[in-house]
């Protein structure tokens, strides 16, 4: 394709004036459903999202079968989760390769990719739960239906949140309007989610501590171990998310894809293979309650 189109960065047209990126090699189409300006910061890159779709498709089919075999319902969500990152990617793969312009393909990659980590969280938090009832409840802070409700919650709202924002932020691109407020939304949604999870680490490691002697005792201490790194990757993405936001649009976080790359789906790729591998279905149980002998034991040694 030849450079037919303004320079990065800037682009006139009559008396208006489009300040954001464009990609030189990459003409405006001017269709209804088309920014003024590529609101990535840049053309995405296709080999990234066709590698992110190849791998959460087979991520996908991992643990959806794991969790058909060990019946494990409260796990549910995660294979949801890839759904969406599937999902998201191909909306990017349509981005980079038919029109980074269009408004539609952008809000629905950044929907489901950043809707997607909600639903692998709530694997996570259901996790916890469940190592709660197993390993005992009298070394958790909070009653394990607590944990899980409540970040459930406070995950949803904050997405919802976030989603909203992303979604003002377009329009306004389109409209040739300040995004500011549209930004603002979405930055207090991020930081509700990042302190939501960091609460939640919190009383994870509160809780591992408490219980470190039954943790070596009952042969976890691998699970336990891929749990944690699982979680903290999550968390180091929601940190990004929190970070490129609060630049503002135009800064380095937002408009370079290498730390998008780095900082959003290489934490996702990597920490959900460490579940699959060790999967809480196969090491912790199919169910988030407790068997009742070990709900027996739990109140024997209470008394």
């Amino acid at each position: 394709m030849s450079a037919t189109g303004p320079p990065p960065g800037v682009t006139t047209g009559g008396s208006s004036r489009r300040v954001g990126y464009v990609d030189p090699n990459w003409p405006f189409p001017g269709g209804p459903n088309d920014a003024p300006v590529i609101i990535y910061g840049y053309t995405p890159s296709f080999a990234l999202a066709l590698l992110a779709t190849i791998l959460f498709s087979l991520y996908f089919v991992v643990h959806l079968f794991q969790v058909v075999r060990h019946r494990t319902t409260y796990f549910c969500t995660f294979p949801i989760g890839l759904a969406f990152e599937i999902v998201g990617y191909i909306a990017r793969c349509l981005s980079a390769k038919v029109n980074p312009y269009n408004l539609i393909y952008f809000i629905l990659q950044y929907f489901f990719i950043v809707t997607a980590p909600v639903f692998l969280a709530a694997g996570i938090y259901a996790i916890l739960s469940a190592l709660i009832n197993r390993l005992g409840r009298r070394y958790a802070l909070l009653p394990p239906r607590v944990i899980l409700w409540f970040f459930i919650a406070s995950d949803t709202i904050a997405t919802v949140t976030q989603i909203a924002g992303a979604a003002l932020i377009g329009v306004k691109q389109k409209r040739r309007e300040d995004p500011t407020v549209a930004n603002n939304i979405l930055l207090g949604g991020l930081a509700y989610q990042v302190f939501s999870i960091g609460m939640f680490i919190i009383l994870t490691v509160v809780f591992l501590v408490r219980a470190r002697r039954r943790v070596r005792e009952s042969g976890l201490g691998l699970f336990v171990t891929a749990f944690c790194a699982a979680t903290v990757l999550i968390y180091l993405r929601t940190v990004f998310r929190l970070a490129e936001t609060a630049e503002g649009l135009g800064g380095d976080l937002s408009t370079k894809e290498v730390y998008f790359g780095t900082l959003e789906f290489l934490p996702v790729v990597l920490a959900v293979p460490l579940l699959a591998v060790w999967h809480p279905g196969r090491c912790v149980g199919s169910k988030i309650s407790a068997p009742k002998e070990e709900a027996i034991m739990e109140l024997n040694s209470r008394g």
